[in-house]
């Protein structure tokens, strides 16, 4: 079979970056899939950000400063010029509702195509929102063809009406514009917009989980962003507006000392359970301006973080049951993001929720080779924009190796019944030397990234 010039560069053009735009830091992973199906991390930069409040960009000159610093190193540790980026959306304007759409087929002869199915997706986006609002992504559920439900994929079935029930994720539109504002100035492009939550469980769950019914709770610095899945489909999503940064003002407060040194005492010695510390556990931090060293007792650092944390996971225990699938959820809670790396955490959700919990390592999709650092919770938000990133470029690129086979296959029967070889073979030659159709994601995919010539 013949290929176009297009199908070739596409295979060429794997490289997917994934930018986290937290509130705590600004993380760029550069990664791609490698031939056993794993994702490689080719480089990764990481700042801190100064412009981001509780998920949502609050300074938008800091934010592209930090932005243009992650970006710039790396590009340099991966050896690539980024272009584009798969960014991260999260902040506690974002909802969440469930919704069914449906269409009727004119002739419920032929099969159901791709092409049905996202005439139904792209309907949703159509759906009358709040003003000030506007839907980020709608994720099909389950399809219904002809009132036969729990069809998770209807292409090539024979029905009259196709219906669907979808999660449908909506943000404020002003927070959506003020993220691509920053991703553009810092002189890059967004191929799409995730839902944080959705990125980590990517890079944390296994399908096993995602079957039995999990919940992935994502605490950042600004926001504690949940998912839950059951028989492999997200069935809710929320984002609580704590994290790891009000409970690092509470030990501030609590323990009167300065910022620095009180994220510093939460992350060196902190704990969520104040019965694991005994009373003579003393730490001493550097005095100010000469004055002696402060001393802090550890129990009390940790009767003030277990003091907030019961707090959060009230918040996620709520929103689980709040969902109807508490009761569904085998597979349990899995912690994940920097924050889920307080000491005692896991025990303290368990006590609370009464369900198994686990910490969720971003390694699950990842290749052998991948560095300590990046192993840590606190970049399962990146890792997984890049697994979501690489998810969807797949897709694309199966979906136009079909597009350009039928098309090659039409052109063939043109040829066959035309009587002149000569005019054959002059046909051949114009298919082989041109693409056979423009493509706004070709030209895209194309130009993904640029290897250094330095």
């Amino acid at each position: 079979m013949k290929k176009s010039k297009n199908t070739n560069t596409m295979k060429s053009s794997e490289i997917i970056v994934g930018l986290d735009i937290g509130t705590t830091k600004i993380a760029a992973i550069v990664g791609r899939k490698n031939e056993l199906g794993k994702i490689e991390i080719l480089g990764h930069g990481r700042t801190e950000s100064i412009g981001v409040k509780r998920g949502v960009v609050s300074n938008i000159e800091n934010t592209v400063n930090s932005i243009k610093i992650a970006i710039e190193e790396a590009s340099l540790k991966a050896g690539v010029n980024i272009k584009y980026v798969n960014v991260g959306i999260a902040g506690q304007h974002i909802k969440s509702l469930q919704h069914r759409g449906g269409i009727i087929r004119e002739n419920c002869d032929d099969e159901i195509s791709q092409e049905d199915v996202d005439t139904l997706l792209n309907n949703m986006y159509n759906l009358n929102m709040s003003p000030g609002e506007e839907i980020i992504d709608v994720i099909a559920q389950e399809f219904i063809v002809d009132d036969e439900q729990g069809m998770k994929e209807p292409v090539g079935m024979l029905g009259n009406s196709l219906e669907a029930n979808f999660h449908i994720i909506i943000g404020q539109t002003t927070a959506a514009k003020n993220i691509y504002k920053c991703v553009t100035k810092s002189g890059l492009e967004v191929v799409d917009l995730i839902l944080e939550p959705i990125a980590s469980a990517e890079a944390v769950l296994s399908e096993e989980e995602k079957e039995a019914g999990v919940v992935l709770v994502d605490i950042g610095g600004g926001t504690t962003d949940l998912a839950i899945f059951q028989d492999g489909i997200i069935r809710h999503t929320a984002v609580i507006p704590f994290g790891g940064d009000v409970i690092t003002e509470d030990v501030k407060e609590g323990c009167t000392i300065i910022r620095k040194h009180a994220e510093e005492l939460k992350v060196k010695f902190g704990s969520s359970l104040a019965s694991e510390n005994r009373d003579d556990e003393i730490v001493a931090i550097p005095g100010l301006r000469g004055r002696p060293p402060k001393e802090i007792s550890l129990k009390n650092l940790a009767s003030i973080i277990q003091a907030r944390m019961e707090e959060i996971v009230e918040h996620i225990y709520y929103e689980i049951k709040n969902s109807g699938y508490e009761k569904k959820l085998i597979a349990g809670i899995v912690l994940t993001g920097g924050g889920a790396l307080l000491k005692h955490l896991p025990q303290l959700t368990e006590f609370i929720t009464g369900m198994d919990t686990r910490i969720g390592y971003p390694n699950e999709h990842l290749a052998k080779d991948v560095s300590e650092e990046l192993a840590s919770p606190m970049y399962a938000t990146g890792i997984g924009l890049v697994i979501e990133g690489t998810n969807v470029y797949y897709e694309e690129v199966n979906k136009f190796m079909k597009e350009e086979e039928e098309e090659e296959k039409e052109e063939e029967e043109v040829i066959n019944e035309t009587d002149d070889p000569q005019e054959d073979e002059e046909d051949d030659y114009d298919y082989d030397d041109s693409p056979s159709r423009p493509s706004s994601f070709l030209k895209k995919i194309q130009d993904f990234f640029e290897k250094d010539d330095v």
